[in-house]
């Protein structure tokens, strides 16, 4: 079912905060890409992070997931701080991530892209692997037997033989959450998951979002430029202009705000409104 989540009423104050970013700035060099961001994601929510082309927002998410690291403040998974920390560390805490650009292994099966995905958790050495020892056949087994069932959750298990770059690009973008999500994160994080995509394809995300968070009870952090995508299935916005924190609140209120407005469309769009 389309739409707006029913569970708005639930007071989000209860829920524990499983991430926090306070103060965090970030410089490219003498270039201020984000600066004095604060976020707090609680458990379950589904959060959008919007704002105009080179506002900052997927600096964020790179901050987050340690491609950079943050120039100053703080970033904090539950109680485990992250700015330092490699990204592989912060895969393997819970925190995973698709990217604006598609990154499948276009060449390898669907199979095994989520194969790949799940090796973290194999349970074998590299003597097991070099032995082909019979933990490594069993736990090779489990890994394809894991795949299977997560290509079966996204409708992809009879394409999972078939080439990866050979899919339509919206089962591509579906692969590559699938993917995510086989590192079993507490927190996933989508960067546009709807570019390049037709309507028919956006509502079937939509879908696919609100499925896999209750499916695998997760926290979502959501950058789209799609407003239809953002306003439709997000509790809750924060929207950013040149690195900083311009507006937060309920999609209503964010869509009617002046300096949210002026953003995107800019200052004689909020004197005509």
């Amino acid at each position: 079912m389309k739409g707006r989540p029913n569970n708005l009423s639930v007071n989000v104050k209860s829920r524990p905060v499983v991430l926090q970013l306070e103060d965090v700035t970030h410089f490219f060099g003498n270039l201020r890409a984000v600066h004095n961001f604060d976020l707090t994601l609680r458990q379950g929510e589904l959060v959008g992070l919007i704002g105009p082309n080179g506002a900052g927002k997927t600096t964020v998410f790179n901050l987050i997931t340690g491609v950079y690291r943050a120039s100053e403040g703080s970033i904090r998974y539950e109680d485990v701080e992250l700015v330092g920390l490699p990204s592989y560390e912060i895969i393997q805490m819970g925190i995973a991530r698709t990217f604006q650009n598609i990154r499948l292994f276009s060449n390898l099966s669907v199979l095994d892209n989520v194969r790949i995905a799940y090796h973290p958790h194999a349970g074998y050495n590299m003597l097991d692997a070099v032995l082909r020892t019979r933990r490594f056949r069993e736990k090779e087994a489990e890994m394809t037997e894991r795949a299977q069932e997560f290509l079966e959750i996204f409708r992809l298990d009879t394409r999972q033989n078939d080439i990866a770059g050979s899919l339509p690009y919206g089962l591509q973008r579906r692969l590559e959450i699938a993917r995510a999500l086989a590192a079993w994160p507490r927190i996933l994080i989508l960067d546009e998951p709807a570019a390049g995509m037709n309507p028919q394809e956006i509502d079937q995300l939509m879908d696919l979002i609100h499925f896999i968070r209750e499916r695998f009870d997760l926290t979502v952090l959501l950058v789209e430029h799609r407003m239809r995508l953002v306003m439709s299935i997000c509790e809750w916005l924060t929207v950013m202009d040149f690195g900083e924190v311009i507006a937060r609140g309920l999609p209503d209120e964010v869509r009617s705000n002046p300096k949210v407005v002026e953003a995107y469309l800019g200052r004689e769009a909020v004197v005509v409104r």
